[in-house]
């Protein structure tokens, strides 16, 4: 009695399901889950894609109704034309010339105008270094400019006598852009002249490119110092021997730069004028190729003509030559006479010396 009744509760707590209708079970379990994820899921994506496509309506509608209330506010506004259109410039540009090359023109909206399509447009002409637009509301546009300042004129011919007529002549600035003025002023003629650049593609603004020019132009630039720029004018600048710069100032006074140490040179060449000064003698020709005995020429107004050779650090003239010459022979004298200067005081001196004679019978 006892042994049936302990083994009726190990029979109750056994499973009445087997092992296939468990799996069977779990199975069914699975995929009831699976469902509710994929349902789940699902409607998150219809929503995001709701939101998205909810933040994409309102933008284009807030594109639409700005563009729409810029077009009435701005664009279409007549209280926006443009009115006036007011050019300042330093030089020779004329208005007219100035608005053609922006391509902007008075009565249309102001806002319609690109700013840097015009000063894009307006750095390209030679003329121009600096340009500034800008847009004063409600219809006014201001253009300044600051032209580029011509300091010489540059040609390839070797002797422009006036650089106005010549159609070869081109204006340069200290940065080497050339340029074409429709409008010359008086005081371009007085600008120095460079001249024969063969070698030089010579185009309104384009910028020069040989050694021999650019220069020429360094030299312009470090003669402007004060007492240089009063003393030693260059008038003209002669490129075409290669391998110097034959320099022509004010007084036609010619000067031969060697390429380097321009500096240097023109030190050398105030100590010259400084000399020539003092001495009060007028200097006719100086090569400072050399850096010790330079060649001197001094032009004396006795129709006669002193080469020298002079050490720039004592400032010491030693005489080579002294030629008198007519004034048709200036430009080619001829040696007559060799002497130092001690020889020359030596035979003052000896004429000074009185000589006693005897008395014949």
């Amino acid at each position: 009695m006892s042994k049936v009744a302990n083994e009726r509760p190990r029979a109750r707590n056994q499973r009445v399901s087997n092992t296939r209708q468990r799996r069977q079970q779990h199975l069914l379990d699975v995929k009831v889950r699976s469902h509710k994820a994929i349902q789940h899921r699902n409607k998150r994506m219809m929503v995001l894609a709701s939101k998205v496509l909810l933040a994409a309506a309102v933008c284009v509608g807030l594109v639409f109704g700005v563009r729409f209330g810029a077009r009435r506010l701005f664009f279409d506004n007549p209280d926006y034309r443009l009115a006036k259109i007011e050019v300042q410039t330093d030089g020779t540009l004329q208005r007219e010339q100035v608005l053609a090359s922006a391509d902007v023109r008075e009565g249309v909206n102001i806002f319609s105008v690109n700013l840097a399509d015009v000063h894009d447009r307006l750095q390209q002409l030679p003329q121009v270094d600096e340009v500034q637009v800008l847009r004063n509301m409600p219809g006014e546009i201001l253009i300044q400019i600051a032209e580029r300042k011509p300091v010489a004129w540059i040609t390839s011919d070797d002797n422009v006598s006036n650089p106005f007529a010549a159609d070869g002549a081109f204006l340069v600035d200290a940065r080497g852009v050339l340029m074409r003025e429709k409008k010359l002023l008086p005081e371009y003629l007085g600008l120095p002249v460079i001249v024969g650049c063969a070698a030089e593609s010579l185009t309104a603004g384009r910028v020069v490119d040989s050694f021999e020019a650019k220069a020429a132009l360094e030299l312009l630039r470090l003669s402007t110092r004060s007492f240089m720029q009063t003393r030693f004018q260059v008038r003209e600048i002669d490129v075409s021997k290669g391998y110097c710069l034959v320099v022509t100032d004010k007084n036609r006074t010619r000067v031969t730069f060697g390429f380097d140490n321009l500096d240097a040179q023109l030190q050398r060449l105030e100590q010259f004028l400084v000399y020539s000064d003092d001495s009060k003698r007028e200097l006719d020709t100086v090569n400072l190729l050399v850096q010790r005995n330079i060649p001197v020429t001094f032009a004396r107004p006795a129709s006669e003509i002193i080469n020298e050779t002079i050490d720039p650090d004592g400032m010491e003239p030693k005489i080579l030559k002294a030629t008198p010459v007519s004034p048709m022979d200036k430009a080619q004298p001829e040696p007559a006479i060799t002497r130092s200067k001690t020889a020359s005081a030596d035979m003052k001196a000896r004429k000074a010396i009185p000589v006693k004679r005897e008395r014949k019978d």
